[in-house]
């Protein structure tokens, strides 16, 4: 009996082990992430340029050098902050920071990614419109879309990922207190 009791005790050590090895794992992976930033702006940036002059083409007659759009007379350039490259990596960093199966996992990035693009994409679109039509709503819009929107969007994000994925862990909180809870 008691060997059979200890065969036990091993197994959960050994998956208990396996959970706190892949909890470091997943928080190494969100720091290199975060210092790896630039890959972000490399993979989003080209396709929310290419993304936003096709569909700006639609509407107006466009030509595009480089990060900037030509049109009419106006030219409007693309830049970092335009791509929200931090945006991705935050919804990138909370998905490391929550205990999740990998297939789940790359879904979730997925649509959260395809979620934030579209957004994006659309914002950008919107504000061409208002500079080619000359509004005096341009500066206000921007800067509500700039300070507020945009981060009530990733939030809203995150909040639908819980939904839809059924997430019952806080992170960080929850992986903290697995790990307490092994100490005991």
């Amino acid at each position: 009996m008691k060997n059979n009791a200890n065969k036990a005790n091993n197994a959960k050590n050994s998956k208990n082990t396996k959970k706190i090895i892949f909890i470091i794992l997943r928080y190494v992976i969100a720091i290199a992430a975060a210092l790896a930033v630039p890959i972000f702006y490399t993979i989003f940036r080209p396709l929310t340029i290419y993304t936003v002059f096709f569909l700006t083409n639609i509407l107006y007659t466009a030509t595009l050098q480089g990060t900037i759009l030509l049109i009419n007379s106006h030219s409007i350039e693309i830049i970092n902050a335009c791509i929200a490259g931090s945006a991705y990596l935050l919804l990138f960093i909370l998905n490391m920071l929550i205990s999740l199966d990998l297939k789940k996992r790359i879904i979730m990035l997925l649509v959260d990614y395809l979620l934030l693009f579209l957004f994006n994409v659309s914002r950008i679109i919107i504000l061409i419109i208002l500079v080619i039509n000359n509004s005096v709503a341009f500066d206000i819009t921007h800067k509500v879309f700039w300070y507020g929107i945009s981060t009530i969007f990733v939030i809203l994000i995150w909040f639908l990922n819980i939904k839809i994925f059924n997430i019952k862990k806080i992170p960080v909180y929850s992986d903290i207190k697995f790990i307490l809870n092994q100490r005991k």
